[in-house]
Formats: structure tokens, C-alpha cells, sequence
């Protein structure tokens, strides 16, 4: 069930206590229960709760009834359609099992949904301090299951709000559509942790609201979430997670917080206390719930697909916590529109080994933080977005958080997502991310940047079209220097309809700057389709016959196997630029990388790369893993740091082996997870065979990707000296790379 319907809330005040929805033919009537349970009815006016309830004409009326039974595995819970439930809450008791889950459906010849009007009738989640109470946390939804599982839920329609018209900006309200949840502190000593087998589809859910202000806690349309409120190391390794489940074909408008949320863990994590190391050394602190990962608490094996979202408060599809998760053809239109914090359209957040692909996210607002329609979040490992369409968007296209490994965004359309095409930088990652194949179409004058921070880990773009339609600004490419030191650009195309390309244009040598010639007319591009036809707005950008970017790209394994329109990759000598691959040459079945990206080093040779460094003093901390082979190892995942008892200058000795001249060096200190910048004052030296002679200086701290430029030294060694931290630091200092060149 897809329903587009704008303004459909609007009708609302005109259709008092009339639901909204046409049923599906499917709804009007029920086949015999194909699991073998019982079917149990109910009908809002014409039930009784005295009665079997086995039968339609002796249905219940109240749904607190059903919530007093507890149901066997392949019973039905029917609701009549076209009947209204006011001011009540849906929460059956029992669990399904294999090949006989417990289903809520509808019955009846009516034609619209039957419609469980909740209006906020819900118990608060919190105490009286603001904690969560463990009693109450997962019961705020119109229809409730905690701690129970094989539950089938469709053809119904659902809101939690008796005035979604005024917007609640403060207290502590949480309201949901369909809340689902396993609570740890309520499970019995030996019980199943895992939940298994959920069905939601061809639901509709609309007007759930709740504060404008962050409570620590998710609502929103469907909800999934893991609470227990002690340390997650006071409970078990394994378990706690969700598995097998699907969510497909409903459609949810004006709900706050989000659309589908799905899978966020609530165990306590606050404090330094929670943290964990890495196997490469690095500090996480609790919240970055990397615990998740080194404890196996991914949910798994879901399936989010075919959904639309409508004005949605926050993020539109807030995703965390799982692994092996598919998420397309969804459809978001319009979010972040009550809510002005951190959030983005459609993302994964602490997941593993996923897919985001055919998915149309467009309406999103300015947005200094996140606000774009996907995110490379925070801890995601092995997480694909592909053959994506995003439209205007005024905050950006791709917030970049890091703090992950093999993410990679490829394939993708981006049309007038402007403001910072990938937004944001605030931790190093496990291994480099790829940006390849994507066409950006944008326009200059409205552009921020391409990048606003700086990218502290290798990050590669490759085959892109960057398509800017100003005619008076050329392409903005980033607002801090040093921003793009860690990328590499290469076989990407660059196009300004004004004629002039910007001095901020990166290094390529292997680059274009040409008209790519695409299908269709970029100003009238695809809006409103709909994302079953997400090709159609694809092909509008794919390439002519008589192109320059055919052909003129450069495989690598990160661009998969197929193009945003299906086609094989690749076909004659070399891959194309952007989105589309033209069937324009041979065939070639089994591509191979003769030409690794991979090998490149950003802004070029790096002379001090692999060579030894001494140390005045390392610290001992993080395992053994702070020593100073890491400033000339090439990843700014690993870092060095003093001692906390070390005398100044602590000193730092390249040694390159042989008589080497260079004119510059950057130096990065560590600053991910808050660690502010330390040094304040510095010396390079160089080594004249006799003694350390002083060549460039700095009085004015390090920080990230400081570069130090002065006339050509030769010498067999170099010496950084840190002389003096900062007079509001205590700790010593930790740098995670030394460059020369």
C-alpha cells in the first residue's frame, strides 16, 4: 500500500471521527486463518466484551479486552473496518512461534481501515527525576508488544496525538505508532533474549507528536528498541537484539520523532567509565556504543522497503544497532520539520554489513548540523549506500561522521542538494571511504561547500560528476584549509556553466573539466515520480552516446558490479563517469584493479612514509599502541602521545637514511573524541651531522593539518621538538602523523 496523499491531515478536521483510508480489497474481507489459530474480532460499536469473541458476530468491543487475553501461537486479532477505537491502547499479550506467528489484521466490507485513535493515552517512559522507568519504558505505543515475538501486524491505521495541529515544544511526552521492544530488566532469570519474526506492512500511521527537545529516548511510527537500565557489561554477551523482520508497503505523515526507528540499544553507556578500546588503540567513549559490535548485539536480517514518509518531525528512517539490513525504495518526503537538532533522512548509525539503495529522499531543510538525506554515521562497519536519489535538500547531500570502516557511497544521484555536498568529519576511520560514480548536479550560488571540515582519514573519489549550473559562482569546494589533504582525486569530472573553475578545484591529474552531455536537461529533472520510478529519474542523467566521460573513468573493486540502472560494469576500455554505464564497447566480465587508487598518496609523495621515528617519550597507556612508528605509518587511524610525565622538548626524529631535500611538513594532532589540541610551541630541525640546527618555528599550536612551508632543506634526519603545551592543557600531547614533502 503506497498512498500519496498531500494534505491528507487537512481532511482530517473536515472527516471528524471518520478514518481517512480506503482498505485494501484485501482487508474487506478474511480468509480462513491460515496458521491454524483461532480468529478473535473486534467491533468498536457493535461488539461485546462479554462475548466468545470467536466470531463476528460475537466480537469484543474494547481493546482492553484483547489486552487481557494472552493469544497462542496462529490466533488473529481482527479488527473491524471501518470501526474507531478512541483513546485506547492495543497491547496483546502471548507470543507466536515458527510458521504460526499471532497476527492484528482487519475483517469486514467496509472499505476504509479500522483506526486505533490512541490520542496520546499512553504511560510516561519516565520517572519523576527523569529517568527511564523500567516499567513503562516501550509501553507509549497505540499498539504495544514488549518482550514478545512471530507477530504480524497489517491493514490498520494508527495515531497517538488528539491535536497534532499544536506542536508540543516541551514536557516529557512519548508517543508512538507501533512500539516494539524488548526490555531486559523484564525478562525472566534463563528467558529467550532474542526476539524473532516480525511482519509490519500496509500500515497507515499518522499524527504522533512529542516535544521539540531531545528526552533520550526515540519515538516516532514504528519503533523498535532495546531498553535495560543497568550497564550493558552487567548483561549478557550475544542476545537483546531483534532478528528477522520486515517493515515494507505502509505509509506514515506528520509523526514525530521519526518514521521507522529501528533497533536503538538503551543499555546504560554514560561515562568515561563505558568506554573501550579499539584493537588499534583508540578510546570510545560509551555513547559511540562500539560495545554493540565486540559484544554482538546487532539486531539482524531485516528488511525496511517500499514505506513513504510524509512531514516527518526528526530523521524520517533513524536506523541503528543492526547488521545485514536492506533498506530501499523508500520514499521521504519532507523531515527534520519540528525538530531542530542532529538528524538526517535515512540512516544507519552503529550498524555492519548493510545496504542503502533505491531510496528518494527530497524536502529537507537548512541545517547547520546533519539535516541531509543520508549519513556515513558514526561506528558503522561494511555499510553501502547505492543508486540513491536525493533532491533538493537545502542542508547538503552525505553527512560523514567516521569512526568507521569500508563505507562506501557509489552510484548515487544528487539533484540541488545544497549546502555541503559531505557534511561534517569528527573522527578517524578504520580504512578509507570511497565516493565513486556518484553526479552531483548543484547550483554554486546556493552551494556551501563540497567539504566544511577536514577529512582526517584517506577518503577517495573517483569517476564523480561534480555538475555546478551557476553561471556567475564557480564551485566552493571548502571553507578550512587543509580540508581535502587526506583525499585523493582521481578520473572525476568537474563542469561550471559560468566557464570558470574555482583555484580550490582539487588535484586530478586523470580529471575532465567538460560538459558530460547527460540525456536529459538538468533543469528538469525528475520530481514527484515517486521511487518506483527512481530509474526514470536516473536516466535523465545518464550519459549520451557522444559523451567524453565515456570510457574515461577507472575501475576499482569499491564500484561493485552494477550501475544505478542495472547495467554490468563495465564495457569498453575503462568505466565510465558518473551514475550510468553506457553499453558502448566490449563487454568486460571480470574487471580487474591493474591500476590500484589505492597507491596514490594524497597530495602527493609523502617522503617520510614507513621511515623510523624516536621518541623522547611514548606513553605507555592504550596497550602498547601510542608509539611513534605510527606518525609515518600513512593513517591518521593510529597516533603517538607522550608520556604524561614527559620533559619538554619532547622530541620526535625522523630518520630518512639517506640525504633527502623537502620544502614543507604537516603535522596533526590527535583530536578525535574531544581531545583538544595541546602544543602550543614547536621547532623543526634538521640534523647537520655535528648537531640539530633550528630552520622553522611556530608559536601559535599545532591543531589539525598544521603546514609548515620554508626554502628547500637536505638533510639525513628530521626533528620535530615540541616545546610548550597549552597553558589550559594538562595532558601530554599525542600527534597522529608527520609529513614531509
Amino acid at each position: 500500500m503506497r498512498l500519496r496523499i498531500p494534505g491528507l491531515i487537512a481532511l482530517l478536521a473536515a472527516l471528524i471521527a471518520v478514518p481517512l483510508l480506503a482498505a485494501p480489497a484485501s482487508a474487506a474481507t478474511q480468509n480462513k486463518n491460515p496458521y491454524g489459530g483461532i480468529d478473535y474480532y473486534l467491533d468498536a460499536s457493535g461488539g461485546k466484551d462479554s462475548a466468545a469473541g470467536t466470531s463476528p458476530k460475537k466480537a469484543w468491543r474494547t481493546l482492553a479486552k484483547a489486552n487481557a487475553t494472552t493469544f497462542r501461537p496462529g490466533d488473529r486479532i481482527l479488527l473491524k473496518a471501518g470501526e474507531q477505537w478512541n483513546d485506547e491502547q492495543l497491547w496483546p499479550k502471548g507470543s507466536g512461534k515458527p510458521g504460526k506467528p499471532i497476527t492484528i489484521s482487519s475483517y469486514g466490507k467496509s472499505q476504509r481501515l479500522p483506526y486505533i485513535a490512541t490520542n496520546g493515552k499512553v504511560p510516561s517512559p519516565f520517572r519523576a527525576d527523569g529517568t527511564k522507568n523500567p516499567e513503562t519504558v516501550g509501553l507509549t505505543g497505540a499498539i504495544v508488544l514488549r518482550n514478545q515475538e512471530y507477530w504480524e501486524i497489517n491493514n490498520v491505521e494508527l495515531s497517538n496525538d488528539d491535536d497534532f495541529a499544536t506542536d508540543i515544544t516541551s514536557g516529557t511526552y512519548v508517543r508512538d505508532g507501533i512500539a516494539v521492544s524488548i526490555n531486559a530488566d523484564k525478562l525472566a532469570a534463563g528467558a529467550d533474549t532474542i526476539m524473532n519474526h516480525f511482519r509490519i506492512n500496509d500500515v497507515y500511521v499518522h499524527n504522533t507528536d512529542g516535544p521539540s527537545t531531545w528526552q533520550k529516548i526515540h519515538y516516532g511510527a514504528v519503533n523498535f528498541q532495546v531498553f535495560g537500565s543497568k550497564n550493558y557489561k552487567e548483561y549478557p554477551t550475544g542476545g537483546h537484539y531483534f532478528e528477522d523482520v520486515r517493515i515494507e508497503d505502509n505509509t506514515f505523515e506528520n509523526v514525530e520523532l521519526h518514521a521507522v526507528q529501528f533497533a536503538f540499544n538503551w543499555f546504560g553507556a554514560e561515562g568515561t567509565a563505558s568506554g573501550q578500546y579499539d584493537e588499534a588503540g583508540k578510546f570510545h567513549e560509551g555513547w559511540e556504543q562500539l560495545w554493540v559490535r565486540t559484544r554482538d548485539l546487532y539486531s539482524r536480517n531485516v528488511y525496511i522497503g517500499h514505506n513513504y514518509s510524509e512531514s516527518i518531525g526528526q530523521g524520517a528512517i533513524q536506523l541503528a544497532n543492526t547488521k545485514n539490513m536492506t533498506v530501499e525504495y523508500n520514499e521521504v518526503n519532507g523531515f527534520l520539520e519540528r525538530y531542530d537538532a542532529v538528524s538526517c533522512g535515512l540512516y544507519l548509525w552503529a550498524g555492519a554489513d548493510s545496504v542503502m539503495q533505491f531510496n528518494e529522499v527530497y524536502g529537507g531543510p537548512a541545517n547547520e548540523y546533519d539535516g541531509t538525506p543520508w549519513d556515513l554515521e558514526y561506528t558503522n562497519f561494511n555499510v553501502t549506500y547505492q543508486y540513491n536519489y536525493s533532491h533538493d535538500n537545502a542542508a547538503g547531500w552525505m553527512a560523514y561522521m567516521g569512526n568507521s570502516s569500508n563505507s562506501v557511497a557509489r552510484y548515487n544521484l544528487s539533484v540541488n542538494d545544497n549546502g555541503v555536498l559531505v557534511k561534517n568529519m569528527l573522527s578517524t576511520n578504520y580504512s578509507p571511504t570511497y565516493f565513486v560514480n556518484n553526479t552531483f548536479v548543484y547550483d554554486g550560488a546556493q552551494l556551501d561547500q563540497v567539504h566544511d571540515e577536514r577529512f582526517l582519514s584517506k577518503v577517495y573519489f573517483l569517476n564523480n560528476i561534480f555538475y555546478n549550473t551557476s553561471k556567475t559562482k564557480p564551485t566552493t569546494w571548502y571553507r578550512k584549509d587543509g580540508a581535502l589533504r587526506q583525499a585523493v582525486f582521481s578520473n572525476n569530472a568537474y563542469y561550471e556553466a559560468g566557464g570558470t573553475h574555482s583555484l580550490q578545484e582539487p588535484a586530478d591529474a586523470r580529471g575532465l573539466r567538460v560538459d558530460p552531455q547527460f540525456r536529459g536537461d538538468p533543469a528538469k529533472y525528475v520530481k514527484g515520480a515517486g521511487v518506483d520510478k527512481i530509474r526514470t529519474a536516473a536516466k535523465h542523467f545518464a550519459l549520451k552516446n557522444t559523451s567524453p566521460l565515456i570510457d574515461a573513468g577507472r575501475y576499482n573493486p569499491s564500484l561493485g558490479d552494477k550501475d544505478f540502472l542495472g547495467t554490468h560494469l563495465y564495457y569498453g576500455k575503462a568505466p565510465d563517469i558518473g551514475m550510468a554505464e553506457s553499453k558502448i564497447g566490449k563487454k568486460v566480465a571480470d574487471p580487474v584493479d591493474d591500476d590500484p587508487i589505492e597507491d596514490e598518496e594524497p597530495g602527493g609523495t609523502n617522503l617520510a612514509l614507513g621511515q623510523p621515528v624516536t621518541a623522547s617519550s611514548t606513553h605507555p597507556g592504550a596497550n602498547g599502541t601510542l608509539g611513534a612508528e605510527n606518525l609515518t605509518d600513512g593513517e591518521i587511524s593510529t597516533r603517538w602521545a607522550a608520556a604524561d610525565d614527559a620533559t619538554y622538548p619532547v622530541t620526535l626524529d625522523v630518520d630518512f637514511g639517506e640525504e633527502t631535500a623537502f620544502s614543507g611538513v604537516v603535522l596533526d594532532e590527535y583530536t578525535d573524541s574531544g581531545t583538544n589540541p595541546r602544543v602550543q610551541t614547536f621547532e623543526l630541525q634538521r640534523w647537520d651531522g655535528a648537531a640539530w640546527v633550528t630552520f622553522a618555528q611556530g608559536s601559535d599550536g599545532i591543531g589539525q593539518d598544521r603546514t609548515v612551508s620554508f626554502d628547500e632543506v637536505t638533510t639525513t634526519r628530521l626533528r620535530v621538538a615540541l616545546t610548550s603545551i597549552k597553558a589550559t592543557e594538562t595532558y601530554a600531547p599525542t600527534l597522529t602523523e608527520i609529513v614531509v614533502r
